[in-house]
């Protein structure tokens, strides 16, 4: 079709502000509906467009910048159609999440009135649902833009545009942490802001030094052997610090754990299964692709950064009560895996990571849903006043036990199919290089994935088994909205992990290119 991934990733844009006035006027279903039809059409252009191989469009932009294009190749495919898989399904699940977030402020709102004037004020019906309206549609309209940047930065063929997309899903992130997370939600929002738009502009300092050396923009233009040296690895530096910010790896990791505790739930289960994740594609397109030389230095450093990452996210996550900061250590301690990968320097250990963020997607979308539902039906967020509840939801259990397995790397799941490749394409090269440090971080990376299995299975036995709490006798299953789009989820991550080649047959082809195998 033509001008589909143009229109993929600014269609959304263009029709946020209808979103917006359906919200306003009509209320959260209609706005809801809209929002997913939209995405659902956006989808299917997306996924049409990597079925039919490599798809190029290019449009003209400024002479200081170079050419404004999009890319669905082996690499992009499978982060386009996850993040937009994901953005979609989520719509459904955000409209009961966000209209039981949206009451509780309204009754904050009233009571810090009536606590500074001293009259208790009467929550009106028409009030309520006007309150509800107006945030439904901003909510919806902040949602399509943040989907549109995080495809648009997935798509880019320029160091420009992909830093401008970069960007552009910053904002409405922030928005949507600092209006209606939970907590100190200003304060996070913008400890969010600060610490990604940091790492963007370090990002952008490397981007300059590439793109002013070489005298263009466009990654087609991009040759490593036009650099100098030392301006080549001061970029590659630059790049992977600005990307390791988005990434939330050791040592930048700071702002993730705060943020996926306050943001709206629906929120975390796009920012850490979809947005933190395009670090690593910013890694393998912009180090990997087109700095070749320049990986092979640095990729021990990868190696073993991912490594550390793995351990320490791991570890945290055995220590935390509250089940979303759990989860956000756990998302660290995944794209420590998806580092590790990169690392290895080979063509099934790229494979394996790319495809490690595709079932980290499924697996941590499923446990964020999870988290989502036990905050709507149970009012908690804390691990040890809950138990027993598989009794109660039923659905809910068996799709966190299966999103459980796809992070542990257990098969029938496509996490299976991520690990094992990932491994052996690590152990390979350790073999290969007669390498003593890489046959001792393959050793390691295993006891990471015990310490995996460990705050998982930890989290699963308190959460939904053992003896039920008396506060607990009540609490019923979510609704549909709610448990279905974790089925599709759950569904997916199975189906994936019998048949890996849905996303093989486009990743080893093009890592096989990348590394000239």
């Amino acid at each position: 079709m033509e001008y589909a991934l143009l229109q993929a990733v600014f269609l959304p844009l263009l029709l946020s502000p209808i979103a917006y006035i359906i919200g306003r006027k009509m209320g959260p279903a209609p706005a809801m509906w809209f929002t997913f039809g939209l995405l659902l059409y956006t989808t299917v252009l997306v996924i049409l467009a990597a079925l039919s191989g490599t798809t190029q469009e290019h449009y003209p932009w400024t002479a200081q910048f170079g050419e404004f294009g999009f890319l669905m190749d082996g690499l992009a495919s499978p982060f386009a159609i996850m993040i937009y898989v994901l953005s979609t399904i989520l719509v459904l699940y955000s409209k009961p999440y966000m209209i039981h977030r949206f009451h509780e402020q309204f009754e904050e709102e009233h009571h810090e009135i009536a606590s500074t004037t001293g009259h208790s004020t009467v929550i009106e019906s028409s009030s309520l649902s006007n309150y509800v309206n107006a945030k439904s549609g901003l909510y919806f309209a902040l949602y399509l833009v943040f989907a549109m940047g995080m495809l648009g930065t997935v798509l880019s063929t320029n160091l420009i545009e992909f830093y401008v997309f970069f960007e552009v899903m910053l904002i409405p992130g922030f928005f949507l942490v600092a209006l209606w997370g939970a907590g100190p939600r200003r304060k996070i929002g913008l400890m969010f802001l600060f610490w990604t738009h940091a790492g963007a502009v370090v990002l952008l300092l490397g981007f300059l030094m590439i793109g002013l050396t070489i005298g263009s923009f466009d990654f087609a233009d991009i040759q490593e052997s036009k650099i100098p040296q030392d301006i080549l690895m001061l970029s590659a530096i630059a790049i992977s610090i600005g990307l390791g910010v988005k990434l939330a790896v050791f040592m930048f990791h700071i702002w993730l754990p705060w943020v996926h505790g306050s943001a709206p739930t629906p929120i975390s289960a796009l920012l850490s299964p979809a947005m933190i994740g395009i670090g690593a594609y910013g890694i393998f397109r912009l180090i990997v692709e087109l700095l070749p030389t320049t990986f092979a230095d640095l990729s021990i450093w990868f190696h073993i950064w991912g490594l550390v990452t793995m351990i320490y996210g791991g570890a945290m996550a055995l220590m935390q009560d509250d089940i979303k900061r759990l989860l956000a250590y756990s998302s660290i301690s995944q794209m420590g895996y998806i580092l590790f990968g990169i690392g290895s320097m080979s063509v099934l250990g790229l494979s394996g990571a790319e495809m490690m963020y595709v079932t980290h997607a499924l697996g941590k979308g499923i446990l964020f849903m999870m988290a989502g539902i036990l905050i709507v039906k149970v009012g908690t967020r804390s691990i040890s006043q809950l138990g027993g509840l598989a009794g109660k939801m039923p659905i809910t259990a068996v799709c966190t036990v299966i999103g459980a397995l796809t992070i542990m790397g257990v098969p029938p799941t496509s996490g299976f199919m991520g690990e094992w490749t990932l491994f052996y394409g690590a152990l390979e090269t350790a073999i290969k290089e007669g390498s003593t440090v890489r046959a001792v971080t393959f050793g390691l990376g295993l006891v990471a994935t015990a310490l995996t299995m460990s705050y998982i299975l930890w989290m699963l036995k308190r959460v939904f088994f053992g003896k039920l709490p008396e506060h607990l006798e009540h609490v019923k299953e979510g609704s549909w909205y709610m448990t279905a789009p974790m089925m599709v989820l759950a569904g997916f991550t199975i189906v994936l992990g019998i048949y890996p080649d849905i996303f093989f047959n486009q990743i080893i082809p093009y890592m096989n290119g990348v590394l000239g195998v």
